[in-house]
């Protein structure tokens, strides 16, 4: 560390720290050795802080450096920025400068209103859910898989340490992407006595793969492809190589339950897998020179459309970024069964239910990619494309189990990618209007409206048919 943390501004968080114990700006100035004045200048970021000041702090206070010095301000910057745009606070939202002026000097009314207007969302969520099963006792509860995304969000859908722990892995083990599954397969025997094998569909029980401990022996279903096959690999390497690292990781997540923190590390093994297969530095490096082309990155690393897609969404490394992505993949009905968002808006968190979005018409046009410009009520606007993927087929009732994928960026990012080069982006005729969902959506006059909205009195005119039986 050098003379000061890289002008680090820690003025909220040394205000909470010095209300936890009682004291004036006096006393806590009188025990770290410096003057009132100076905490005061520090508490309204007008100083930042020093090595020596930082250590003080640590020494006197119990805490960790790293806590007082970790930025979260980005985070809950946009989290509230995309709550204070929902429909329920009218047209009028206040601005940036506003924003950060209430996380700056009231850092707990912030984080109030944000865990209220979070109760708010669940709350109609669980009753768009439920329609008129009736509201259970854990109405206001998160389930594990909100806790899950939210997780994975807070981080920014980076982990640091698994990508260092996969960097590592792969450098102790060189080879070309033809010769991964093979590489996996050698040192899963040489350094844990592991041993792999393809079984017949018949013997897995509808699993696709089973790590059996005891005995010691992956099993990977026949009705795997070899990028899966690879991908189940890698997921396992990470299962008994790294256990203590998904330990850290998961023990301050927030989930309680034995199953929720099960599905965490799958999810983490997940993402160690992607970073194993396509490593960070050169994965960024096609991904630029080939202007974010999907299918030319699978091609490149030997990995899947649906790997690629999630991959791209976890390039977030400081000082090395690739476009912020979100990822969503739905089934025919509409259900999302995955989520991955390295952004800050809300079309990742909420969305995937509106028919206007070419998610959901992709499954007309199989394996076509499909590119569309969208605009939500509230005006952002985002360059996704959408495609279909297929489920491993086991026999003649497992036919056709295809899921929808759909990546996007905002659309200042737009001009890196490749798919939008026919376009014109100037024309504002380009940008299909969709919203998160019915039920939240204000738009008026939407021919593809299903639900009444719950924040605004769509009108009716018997003398007039409109669109939906909605609104005239």
């Amino acid at each position: 560390m050098a003379n000061t943390v890289r002008k680090t501004l820690i003025g909220p968080r040394l205000r909470e720290l010095r209300r936890e114990h009682k004291q004036t700006q006096a006393e806590m100035a009188k025990g770290l050795g410096v003057s009132a004045a100076y905490v005061n200048l520090l508490e309204h970021n007008q100083r930042s802080l020093s090595v020596q000041m930082l250590m003080a702090l640590s020494d006197t206070y119990g805490v960790d450096w790293r806590d007082l010095i970790k930025d979260e301000s980005s985070n809950i910057l946009a989290d509230l920025r995309n709550a204070v745009r929902d429909p329920v606070f009218g047209d009028v939202h206040p601005d940036i400068q506003e924003l950060r002026a209430a996380i700056d000097h009231a850092p707990q009314l912030v984080t109030h209103f944000l865990e209220l207007y979070r109760s708010h969302r669940t709350a109609l969520e669980n009753m768009m859910r439920l329609g008129s099963e009736g509201m259970p006792d854990d109405l206001l509860s998160s389930t594990p898989e909100t806790i899950i995304h939210d997780f994975f969000r807070n981080h920014a859908n980076h982990f640091p340490e698994l990508e260092i722990s996969a960097e590592k892995l792969r450098a102790a083990e060189p080879c070309e992407a033809d010769d991964v599954y093979a590489m996996l397969k050698a040192r899963l025997h040489r350094v844990h006595g592991i041993g792999v094998r393809t079984a017949r569909v018949e013997e897995m029980n509808q699993a696709l793969r089973f790590y059996d401990e005891a005995n010691a022996v992956v099993h990977l279903s026949e009705a795997l492809d070899h990028q899966n096959r690879v991908f189940q690999l890698t997921h396992v390497l990470c299962l008994v190589e790294l256990p203590q690292v998904l330990e850290r990781l998961t023990v301050n997540s927030g989930i309680r339950s034995e199953t929720g923190l099960a599905r965490c590390r799958v999810e983490l093994a997940n993402y160690f897998a992607a970073a194993f297969l396509m490593p960070y530095a050169p994965f960024l490096a096609a991904a630029e020179q080939y202007t974010y082309d999907v299918d030319r990155l699978a091609a490149t690393f030997g990995v899947s459309f649906e790997q690629v897609c999630h991959r791209l969404t976890t390039m977030q490394r400081d000082g090395a970024k690739g476009v912020p992505f979100f990822f969503l993949r739905v089934d025919k009905a509409g259900n999302v069964t995955k989520r991955f968002n390295a952004t800050s808006f809300n079309i990742a968190e909420y969305g995937g239910a509106c028919p206007v979005w070419n998610i959901h018409t992709s499954f007309r046009t199989p394996g076509v990619i499909i590119p569309q410009f969208v605009e939500l009520p509230d005006g952002e606007k985002f360059f996704t494309i959408s495609r279909t993927t297929d489920r491993p087929v086991f026999g003649r009732e497992t036919q056709d189990r295809r899921l929808a994928l759909s990546l996007g960026c905002e659309l200042k990012h737009a001009s890196r990618i490749t798919y939008t080069k026919p376009f014109n982006t100037q024309d504002k005729g380009l940008f299909s209007p969709i919203g998160i969902n019915c039920h939240l959506c204000p738009r008026q006059a939407c021919s593809q409206r299903a639900h009444q909205p719950l924040f605004t009195e769509l009108k009716i005119d018997t003398n007039r048919r409109g669109n939906t039986r909605y609104e005239s």
